[in-house]
């Protein structure tokens, strides 16, 4: 900290203060409310439950409320905030076929169960400015009265997987390693980089995945399936000798199917790419499973062409925005000492050359 400026920590505490009348705005204006935040701002608190590793809709809105809409930040104050929350067991894996789909659609086929839903989305507007909205209030249309619960679908691959074109989906390890209690350790495997891609600065992600589009890792995707909706949460209970439902949460699932001609060691066929996230994060998580798929080239038997998103110990080392935001802001904090070193280093060098000149 800059205890070392004129004023200390007086002065801190008045930028303190400085930064919450600057958070709060004007007084004449109503505060914005954290149910008002994750009502009407749910796209952003999505993602810092994302890339937070917590889903807690109420934490993530007060987190931005917190952090001025800054939402590096905010994910950085969930991270926090995570850490001390007691660990009292582990859930089951979630089942995604049995996710009640708000949104459903598929790039590969047209005809499916279940239908294509597409649910909200900005997919198909305009991208004009809706004015109306700076009007005090743009009231929705009326939704359709007591809508048909959605029913599960069952996930599109497996229309593919029936006929043998498509790689089985892997079981994993039976007990992955956690990204959040241990190091990321390398070379890691694929259950702990999709870890590290679920938590993963979405930006990061999206320059990642695009430069796969193209021709930096000779992955030419189709998104097989992209689903969001509540799928239950489920622990099992020793006492019992029985899972119990303890709550569900909202995720957004993307499989996307690749092309493969074939290498030394596998046949033929599709390939996967696999994207998983918090809330209402289609960009994330498309995003996640394209750069899954080029992670995997070693898997596969297929060659290494220097592409970046190829290249695992690059992005999992850089993909994190908390630790990039902390090792970048590092260089505000005072370096008087290294600075003046390389000052006097500099003035010698200086200093030398003109004598032999």
């Amino acid at each position: 900290m800059y205890v070392a400026v004129k004023g200390g920590e007086r002065a801190i505490g008045n930028a303190h203060a400085w930064l919450e009348e600057e958070r709060r705005g004007d007084v004449g204006v109503a505060e914005l409310s954290v149910a008002q935040i994750r009502g009407q701002l749910a796209l952003s608190v999505n993602r810092v439950m994302a890339e937070g590793a917590l889903h807690d809709p109420d934490l993530a809105a007060l987190a931005i409320k917190q952090a001025r809409g800054d939402l590096v930040e905010a994910v950085f104050l969930i991270r926090a905030y995570r850490t001390t929350l007691p660990r009292f067991g582990a859930a089951q894996p979630v089942e995604t076929a049995e996710m009640a789909c708000d949104r459903r659609i598929s790039a590969t086929f047209k005809d499916l169960p279940g239908g294509q839903v597409l649910g909200p989305t900005f997919d198909y507007t305009h991208r004009l400015l809706e004015f109306r909205l700076a009007a005090e209030g743009g009231t929705p249309e009326a939704a359709p009265e007591n809508p048909a619960a959605p029913e599960p679908v069952p996930h599109v691959a497996a229309f593919l997987g029936r006929d043998g074109l498509i790689e089985p989906a892997g079981d994993g390890e039976a007990v992955p390693p956690d990204l959040t209690r241990e190091p990321l350790e390398l070379p890691a495997c694929r259950a702990l980089r999709l870890q590290a891609l679920a938590r993963a600065d979405e930006g990061f992600l999206l320059s990642l995945a695009y430069s796969t589009q193209r021709g930096y890792a000779r992955n030419h995707a189709f998104v097989g399936e992209l689903r969001i909706g509540k799928v239950a949460v489920e622990m099992d209970i020793p006492e019992l000798g029985f899972p119990v439902e303890i709550g569900e949460v909202t995720l957004t699932e993307c499989e996307t199917v690749n092309q493969f001609k074939g290498s030394k060691t596998e046949p033929p066929q599709f390939t996967r790419g696999y994207g998983l996230a918090f809330g209402q994060t289609e960009r994330k998580a498309i995003a996640m499973a394209l750069v899954d798929r080029a992670l995997r080239w070693r898997e596969l038997g297929e060659e290494f062409t220097g592409a970046p998103a190829q290249d695992a110990e690059f992005v999992l080392s850089h993909a994190d925005n908390v630790q990039a935001t902390g090792f970048l802001e590092h260089i505000k904090l005072p370096h008087y000492v290294d600075f003046q070193s390389e000052l006097e280093l500099v003035r010698k060098l200086r200093a030398e050359a003109e004598a032999s000149a």
